[in-house]
């Protein structure tokens, strides 16, 4: 028994102490008792059960001595063509899920961690503004400054005429929407999306310690996380050029046909029409949000709803510390398969199944950020980077919100 669990093992007993057993409810759906299972602090969850098709790539030389790791045979996995000298695999139980472990490489990766702080967080809303006057200049680039890496970040000031959503009383409500699609979304835009309140017991910090609390940026469309819709009448940032090209080549590099060759599998499609064929050419991502995950963190299960294009591509990013990402049917009585994601691999939802699958997060596995990665460098910054990952886990997910041509004078708004 090494020091670390017999310490583990120590303050579990102390905190279970005198308390029930939480033993797993019969009224808990398949996807809970999953979440419930890998969500567990100690003893640790373990692998055995979980997808990791990073044991199939040559040699595992992509591995760091500390990573975790899985099962390649957990459940039928194809391998299809991908170009680039890359590997991609698809799932028949789960149609038009496409897994490609270690997709980037270590430059890649470092390129898309520095968008993702220095420009991404820096010029997109994020979970921070609500309650955080934040400077021009960016938490990143104040942090990795040492003439102001001790600046305090004062809170929002609340000002009488601000209008700001109504805090409902009693416990939180879940919004629970209905798919948008061309017929609905009209209504659901017209809904108000005012926005969230600022903490009224918020203190200055500095950015090394907002940092820390950052959650999520946002990219393209703004995403209204009270009514869980887009609000189509905030100006529109673009996504950074570098997450878009990363995109593209993720979507242009699958080999489509070899994803959707069931014909069985037309049906729930935008336009009631597979377009497949076309994703190359016309991908096209306009939203997304840049997820930062501390080891504490989940996403719990859930159904994405908000983009009218319900079956273009959603590509996922991770880098840093590894995840277990579970993925299952269109209700939560589904027994969703667990996944393990490595820093480097990327996964694509696409289709009318897939992308109304239900799935989450329910675990980030500490200390398993690529110790690799930022050490060709011993400058300031590239120190902040490897401080910084090494609690993090950063998930890029960029979409496409329209469908080609749709027409914006639908709902009232300029735009095609």
């Amino acid at each position: 028994m090494s020091p670390e669990y017999r310490k583990a093992l120590k303050n579990h007993r102390r905190s279970t102490q005198g308390k029930p057993d939480k033993a797993a409810s019969d009224d808990w759906t398949a996807f809970r008792k999953a979440e419930k299972k890998y969500k567990a602090k100690f003893p640790p969850p373990s692998l055995d059960d979980v997808l990791d098709l990073s044991l199939l790539l040559k040699a595992n030389n992509h591995l760091d001595n500390n990573d975790l790791v899985g099962r390649a045979d957990v459940v039928q996995v194809e391998e299809i063509r991908c170009e680039g000298n890359k590997r991609a695999f698809i799932l028949p139980t789960i149609p038009g899920l496409v897994l490609l472990p270690s997709f980037l490489s270590e430059q890649e990766q470092q390129d898309l961690i520095q968008t993702a702080l220095s420009d991404v967080a820096r010029h997109s809303e994020t979970n921070l503004h609500t309650h955080y006057d934040i400077p021009p200049r960016g938490l990143w680039d104040i942090r990795i400054d040492p003439a102001s890496s001790k600046q305090l970040i004062p809170p929002k000031v609340v000002t009488e005429e601000a209008d700001f959503a109504s805090e409902p009383q009693g416990p939180r409500r879940l919004v629970d929407n209905p798919p948008v699609n061309v017929t609905n979304l009209a209504i659901i835009n017209s809904v108000p999306k005012a926005p969230a309140p600022p903490s009224p017991g918020t203190s200055p910090s500095t950015a090394s310690e907002l940092l820390e609390r950052l959650r999520w940026a946002n990219l393209g469309y703004f995403y209204h996380w009270g009514t869980k819709s887009y609000d189509l009448r905030k100006t529109l940032i673009p996504i950074p050029e570098r997450i878009q090209s990363t995109c593209k080549n993720v979507v242009q590099s699958i080999n489509w046909h070899a994803v959707w060759w069931n014909k069985d599998q037309i049906s729930g499609w935008d336009n009631e029409t597979p377009d497949w064929q076309d994703w190359k050419r016309t991908y096209q991502p306009d939203a997304g949000i840049v997820n930062f995950y501390q080891p504490k963190d989940t996403l719990m299960g859930h159904v994405d709803r908000s983009e009218v294009s319900c079956t273009t591509p959603l590509v996922s990013i991770s880098i840093g510390n590894s995840a277990i990402f579970l993925i299952g049917g269109q209700t939560r009585d589904v027994e969703p398969l667990p996944i393990l994601l490595r820093s480097g691999d990327v996964i694509v939802m696409s289709g009318p199944f897939c992308r109304r699958a239900y799935h989450g997060i329910p675990k980030i596995l500490p200390n398993t950020s690529p110790s690799k990665l930022f050490t060709d460098s011993k400058d300031n910054e590239s120190s902040a980077y490897r401080s910084y990952l090494q609690s993090t886990r950063i998930n890029i997910n960029v979409r496409q919100v329209f469908p080609r041509g749709y027409q914006f004078a639908d709902i009232g708004l300029e735009g095609s």
